[in-house]
């Protein structure tokens, strides 16, 4: 892989999301100075949470790259695996859209489209950069093992969020009331069809969008080559 074209890469997508982030945010302020309301407000929150498995993962990859410690890499890891949801969380944010809001239903539609667009591209590009990883140090299979589990986890984690009101925090600040809602809901599942029918649902549909992204760009969503040769 040309190391310059790899940075290029990363640089025009680092552009590329400055401009999405900013679009929304004007999006957001607009509405703000038009309404007089801070409502919707939360979806500028709902956008950093979901940059941070993005910048994670770019971390992770970097720590991959050098002589970083075990520690280092698991850490980066980790954290990109717990707010990885944050990303695709913000499509079910349409459930605040209404025609009582006080704004022309179409801007708050372009509004939440604008927000629910930029949280998947880059929980996409995030996904892409951890495979690319993992597919480069073990084998192309793995690293699409990965991006499956990657999306279940996700499409678990909307439901945790979304209907149980968990949050990526949780995980450090209330851990034993999580992993019992968790254990609950896992070895019960016919008194739980909601929680698979969530999981599997929107698990399914983030890796078809994934798997269309990805062979629409052969290049990948990451700016990285795919004809990348396996480290040994």
């Amino acid at each position: 892989m040309n190391p310059g074209a790899y940075r290029g890469g990363h640089t025009a997508r680092l552009l590329l999301f400055v401009m999405l982030l900013g679009w929304c945010g004007a999006l957001l302020l607009f509405r703000f100075a038009w309404s007089g309301s801070l409502a919707l407000g939360f979806l500028a929150w709902n956008l950093f949470l979901a940059a941070v498995p993005a910048v994670a993962a770019w971390l992770f990859a970097r720590a991959m790259g050098k002589n970083s410690s075990l520690i280092e890499r698991v850490t980066w890891f980790v954290i990109w695996l717990l707010f990885l949801p944050n990303a695709p969380y913000i499509i079910t944010d349409f459930v605040h859209l209404n025609t009582h809001s006080g704004m022309p239903f179409w801007y708050d539609t372009a509004l939440l489209v604008s927000c629910a667009g930029t949280g998947l591209l880059l929980g996409y590009t995030s996904i892409a950069d951890v495979q690319f990883v993992i597919a480069r140090r073990f084998s192309p299979l793995a690293g699409w093992l990965l991006v499956v589990a990657a999306v279940l986890l996700s499409g678990f984690g909307i439901y945790l969020g979304r209907f149980l009101r968990w949050n990526s925090w949780d995980t450090l600040t209330r851990p034993r009331q999580l992993s019992l809602a968790i254990t609950e809901r896992v070895m019960n599942p016919l008194s739980n069809p909601q929680t698979f029918g969530v999981t599997i649902v929107y698990g399914v549909g983030l890796f078809l969008g994934y798997v269309a992204l990805r062979f629409w760009q052969p290049a990948t969503i990451s700016g990285s080559e795919r004809t990348e040769p396996r480290q040994s």
